[in-house]
C-alpha cells in the first residue's frame, strides 16, 4: 500500500485484524485489499488477486437483484458510498470468481483523511437471511 493514505493504511491493518468480510477501495476505485474473512466470499485470496482497478471488477464479481437482473456498479453500497460519498446498504445476490452464487448484505461508507480530502472506501458484506450458497 506504498503511497496510499494513511486512513487506508489504518482501515487496511483493522481488516487484517477482523472475521467480518471487508473490502478496501482507494481513492481511484482500485479495490486496494481485501481480508481473509473476505477470500471464502471473493473466491480468491487477495495474495493471489492483488490489486484490482475498477475497470476490472465485472470480471471480478457479478451483483444481481433478487429477480437476477444485473446491477450496474453504480447501485451496490460500494458504487454509492464512491460516487455520491456517503454510506450505503443494500441486499443482493453476489456471483464470485469461483462460480459461487450468494446472497449477501453490503454495506459500504466513504473514508475521509481530512474534512475535504476523500481517501477511498470501506465495505463489508456477510450471507443475508434467506440466501446462503447457490
Amino acid at each position: 500500500m506504498a503511497g496510499k493514505s494513511l486512513v487506508l493504511i489504518l482501515s487496511r491493518e483493522l481488516a487484517a485484524n477482523l472475521a467480518t468480510p471487508m473490502l478496501l477501495i482507494d481513492q481511484d476505485g482500485t479495490l486496494v485489499y481485501h481480508n481473509e474473512a473476505a477470500d471464502q466470499m471473493l473466491g480468491k485470496r487477495f495474495e493471489e488477486l492483488g490489486e484490482v482497478p475498477v475497470a476490472d471488477w465485472p470480471a471480478l464479481l457479478a451483483f444481481q437483484n433478487d429477480e437476477g437482473r444485473a446491477l450496474r456498479r453504480q447501485d451496490t453500497p460500494p458504487g454509492i458510498a464512491f460516487a455520491q460519498h456517503r454510506p450505503a446498504h443494500r441486499v443482493f445476490w453476489l456471483t464470485t470468481l469461483d462460480g459461487m452464487r450468494r446472497r449477501v448484505a453490503v454495506t459500504a461508507y466513504p473514508l475521509w483523511s481530512k474534512a475535504d480530502e476523500f481517501a477511498g472506501v470501506v465495505t463489508i458484506f456477510w450471507d443475508a437471511p434467506g440466501g446462503g450458497e447457490a
